[in-house]
């Protein structure tokens, strides 16, 4: 795990994990503009780091800056900010995020920041919101949100949001990270773009009926995500998560993942080696405060 120690005294520190869509199908345009989709989210021990402290005058401050981000644009500012009605007048928080998964990678870095951010908030300023309202809230940032303040792996429908817990097996997993980030806007507006694919259930992921839809058009948008893919099929078959840019391929063990990336690595890509989680690490970090405050009672 990729979370860093406590930054000072006042400050509690929350890790905020990836996620890979272990595959994506885009099952067509619905009324709303919005597109069906069907996904399998599972979980990275790879995660940044969410630094928060409490205060007492209402204001939320970001401490630090995040590149190329604004703050009132910072989904984890955001985040906060739409907790605030559910807690008392007086709290606010000081919040700094140290990133460790890229912007634009189909991670879930900004989603995972912003439902640390909700479900940390939640308990340190006592407002008592359960999971599903929680998850509500996150909803208003993002699709991803939900999944991340859930905290399981889950099979997802609607537009992400609609989810269903599950237990996939858990590889390790080569990850590469392409110099470039994805426009999610732009590949869901892309002509090419697969929009009918059939819905399958989870006996037919398990038997290799998948794919990710959106692979052709950002391969084909993107030629570096393209040159990742064909890097990591020398040893198996690779998928993009989400909408790009990361590239993942599943591997049976650790040694199998390591051996991938260091090929790779010595090819000059970034990347990194992670197993995959069916359980969040923050649902742990938030069993284990409880327990302490519990203990300090």
């Amino acid at each position: 795990m990729t979370v860093t120690s406590d930054p000072g005294p006042g400050w509690t520190t929350w890790p905020a994990p990836a996620k890979v869509n272990r595959f994506l199908h885009v099952l067509g345009r619905r009324p709303d503009g919005y597109h069906a989709l069907q996904t399998l989210f599972q979980f990275l021990d790879r995660a940044d780091a969410v630094h928060l402290r409490v205060r007492e005058d209402g204001r939320i401050v970001r401490a630090g800056e995040v590149a190329g981000v604004p703050e009132d644009d910072d989904l984890s500012v955001r985040a906060a900010r739409a907790l605030q009605p559910y807690g008392a007048a007086c709290h606010g928080a000081d919040l700094r995020v140290d990133k460790h998964l890229p912007a634009g990678g189909g991670l879930g870095g900004g989603s995972s920041d912003a439902a640390t951010v909700l479900v940390a908030l939640n308990h340190l300023w006592g407002c008592g919101l359960d999971p599903a309202t929680l998850a509500e809230i996150g909803l208003t940032l993002g699709a991803d949100v939900p999944v991340f303040v859930r905290g399981e792996a889950a099979w997802a429908e609607g537009v992400g949001e609609v989810l269903r817990p599950e237990e996939p097996d858990r590889p390790w997993f080569t990850v590469l990270v392409p110099d470039c980030q994805v426009s999610t806007a732009t590949v869901f507006q892309a002509p090419e773009l697969t929009r009918n694919s059939a819905p399958i259930t989870i006996a037919d992921f398990r038997s290799g009926g998948s794919r990710n839809d959106f692979e052709t058009v950002v391969r084909r948008r993107y030629p570096v995500v393209d040159r990742a893919m064909n890097a990591l099929s020398a040893f198996g078959e690779p998928r993009l998560t989400g909408t790009g840019a990361c590239v993942f391929l599943a591997c049976s063990s650790k040694a199998e993942a390591e051996a991938a990336w260091a090929q790779a690595h010595a090819d000059g890509w970034r990347g990194f080696v992670a197993r995959g989680l069916n359980r969040s690490p923050l649902l742990d970090r938030l069993q284990a405060m409880a327990a302490q405050d519990v203990g300090a009672d």
